[in-house]
């Protein structure tokens, strides 16, 4: 049996800056830095190894869960190392683990080098505002960002619903209530419902999963409340869409009625890797105006594209194709990373024509 000290693993993720740290049996330890797996200098693992490391960061009520249900979701604090998002899973019948470190001080805006728009978007009273991207996209990161940016300026109570919790918020102007799914609170849905009786006056959502959720989402924007969710989507349109095709055929055109009123924002982005090492955000960005309320509503979606592209100065909106050009423009990023993970390969080709 080797000896291996996840405590000073999970250290070692942290002190090379890296975003996650992976356990499988029968390979080394892998950190992922700048978006890229690289295997630790230490011996194979095996799945006894790993259950062993695994075990001793959890409660026994944890190992229970883990053993009834071959999967466990759950934020660890280590004190002096840093936070942590754990998954621990189950491979050929081995157990297995990913660690996300998530950053004990909340960074700003301006740390992330957020756009300008962003700082306008989040003093709105009430309405949607919508961060989606793929796994590991940092749209966790930038909603902490634009939380934080209320902390420092307003006097707001502030209902967080997540699975787990991620950043900790220290209240600094705002409250936080922050409310993890299973430990605080049964679901999403459950958390929403009851969030209204705790006079909220921003909610944020880890996770728009199913339709009762998204439902509730969309009631509490409609009725007052700043609301901030997340999706899994790569486009800012096709986020609309998504959302649509979770109802059914008769309730689609109510529920494209309250998108239209209530949606205040969508900010699809994803991570690439920058030249010279590190990361950097390519955000698509839509803004509802009076023009794309009413596409919304007249279930023509697919024209929001083109709309977005209008007036842009006085919008604010911005498409991934412009923020992928601008960023080659600068020396950012290369053309071929830009070509991989575009969403319009041919718009940006001929937008930068070699």
């Amino acid at each position: 049996m080797a000896n291996f000290d996840i405590k000073k693993l999970l250290q070692s993720v942290v002190t090379h800056g890296a975003s996650d740290l992976h356990l499988v049996s029968r390979t080394e330890p892998q950190i992922r830095l700048d978006g890229a797996l690289k295997p630790v200098n230490l011996p194979q693992l095996t799945g006894d190894d790993i259950e062993e490391m695994c075990y001793s960061l959890i409660t026994e009520k944890q190992k229970q869960q883990f053993e009834e249900n071959d999967e466990l979701d759950f934020a660890l604090l280590l004190p002096g190392i840093g936070r942590f998002r754990a998954n621990y899973y189950r491979t050929l019948g081995e157990t297995a683990a990913a660690f996300r470190t998530i950053p004990i001080d909340v960074p700003s805006l301006d740390d992330l080098g957020a756009p300008e728009v962003y700082k306008k978007l989040i003093k709105r009273e009430k309405g949607l505002i919508l961060v989606t991207g793929p796994t590991g996209s940092g749209k966790s990161t930038t909603l902490a960002a634009m939380l934080n940016e209320i902390n420092l300026h307003e006097q707001k109570h502030v209902v967080t619903v997540e699975d787990p919790v991620e950043f900790i918020h220290r209240n600094k102007k705002c409250v936080f209530s922050h409310r993890g799914v299973g430990e605080d609170t049964k679901s999403f849905a459950i958390a929403l419902k009851y969030a209204m009786r705790q006079d909220p006056d921003i909610i944020l959502i880890g996770e728009m999963r199913d339709k009762e959720t998204i439902e509730a989402a969309l009631t509490a924007a409609e009725t007052g409340h700043l609301v901030f969710g997340t999706l899994h989507t790569s486009s800012a349109p096709g986020t609309i869409n998504r959302i649509i095709d979770v109802f059914t055929g008769d309730e689609q055109p109510q529920i494209r009625a309250m998108i239209s009123t209530s949606l205040v924002a969508v900010i699809a982005q994803a991570l690439l890797p920058k030249l010279g090492g590190g990361r950097v955000a390519a955000s698509e960005i839509l803004v509802t105006n009076h023009a794309i309320a009413n596409l919304i509503r007249e279930d023509k979606v697919h024209q929001i594209y083109s709309q977005m592209q209008l007036g842009q100065e006085g919008t604010g909106m911005t498409t991934q194709t412009q923020a992928l050009v601008k960023f080659i423009r600068d020396g950012k990023i290369s053309r071929d990373v830009a070509l991989q993970y575009a969403n319009k390969p041919e718009e940006l080709s001929k937008a930068v024509v070699k």
